[in-house]
């Protein structure tokens, strides 16, 4: 308890701090501390002097500079020491925040932060000015998040179409990609023991959907099943179209009972998906076959139980998953 209540203590913010701090929330300091601390992007706050207010805990995750490091110092310390594509400083010249405060205006861009272990980082940053009841701008706030995995998705998916590995529908990685991957998957489990299972999916009543709604729309449903199901895989899984209406999935370091989660997560969000049309919102369900990788498996066995299970899915009445 004592620490905790030392804690709070250092985290108090600069003195003079208060125009900013009542102009960010009415609902008291510990409030705003213990929501922003929840998420997941880095959030700052400064003043009109771009003097370091507030720090949440995503900031120090992702800078590696703890909270009693960086509050009441100067922006410009040092600390994050923004750069642009040519390693051009922002602090000094042309820094966002103080373009917000003059501006009264938000505004978005990506730059690159300085780590306390002294890398740059890509960082996607938004910047927003803090305005009075007079709407004066009195401070800002800057919430960002690193970019690493977007590039590294958006080149592997440059490369993928260099080697014609991509749907031209979809842009999901087809089915040659799909069982190249799975060869080294089914390489490294036998080698190493790396556990990994596989995922078939289908898009339930897919023909009604074309028959009632037209194929362009037929297109667009596959679309969405596509960006549900990479929105939410991890960056070294991966997520094809198997070909029609069909999607299979390599997920990665997970067992049985993991490889389950991953599956009803893919069919949950799908489920809760819609496609908008005029006058109308268009929902589709997958059912979902899963087969965990076994000591004796190869491509075929482990992509038939997959099948199977998907099938037993099917017949068990659509929007669920099944196991093989």
């Amino acid at each position: 308890m004592a620490s905790h209540k030392q804690d709070a203590k250092q985290e108090e913010p600069p003195p003079n701090s208060e125009p900013v701090l009542a102009a960010i929330s009415d609902l008291g300091r510990g409030f705003y501390r213990e929501l922003l601390d929840r998420v997941d992007d880095g959030v700052y706050f400064v003043d009109r002097d771009r003097r370091l207010l507030f720090w949440n805990k995503a900031a120090e995750e992702l800078t590696g500079f703890a909270r009693s490091e960086v509050v009441g110092r100067g922006c410009p310390d040092n600390i994050l020491c923004h750069a642009d594509v040519r390693g051009r400083g922002r602090c000094n010249d042309g820094c966002p925040l103080e373009q917000a405060m003059a501006s009264g205006k938000s505004d978005q861009i990506d730059a690159f932060l300085h780590h306390k272990n002294g890398h740059r980082m890509p960082v996607r940053v938004k910047v927003t000015p803090i305005l009075d009841a007079q709407g004066r701008a009195v401070g800002a706030m800057e919430v960002f998040n690193d970019r690493t995995a977007r590039i590294e998705q958006a080149e592997r998916i440059k490369e993928l179409e260099r080697l014609a590995l991509v749907d031209e529908l979809t842009r999901l990685p087809n089915r040659r990609h799909f069982d190249e991957q799975l060869g080294h998957r089914l390489a490294e489990w036998q080698r190493h023991g790396r556990p990994f299972g596989v995922l078939m999916m289908d898009v339930d009543l897919f023909k009604q959907v074309n028959d009632e709604h037209g194929h362009e729309t037929g297109d667009a449903a596959l679309k969405l099943v596509a960006r549900t199901l990479r929105a939410n895989c991890r960056s070294f899984d991966i997520v094809a179209r198997w070909g029609g209406e069909e999607f299979s999935a390599i997920i990665s370091h997970v067992d049985a009972e993991q490889l389950v989660l991953v599956a009803e997560k893919f069919r949950s969000m799908v489920a809760v998906s819609n496609l908008r049309l005029p006058g109308q919102a268009i929902g589709v369900t997958i059912s979902v076959g899963a087969a965990p990788a076994g000591a004796d498996d190869t491509a075929e066995t482990l992509l038939k139980r997959a099948d199977e299970a998907l099938y037993q899915a099917k017949r068990q009445g659509r929007n669920r998953v099944c196991v093989g």
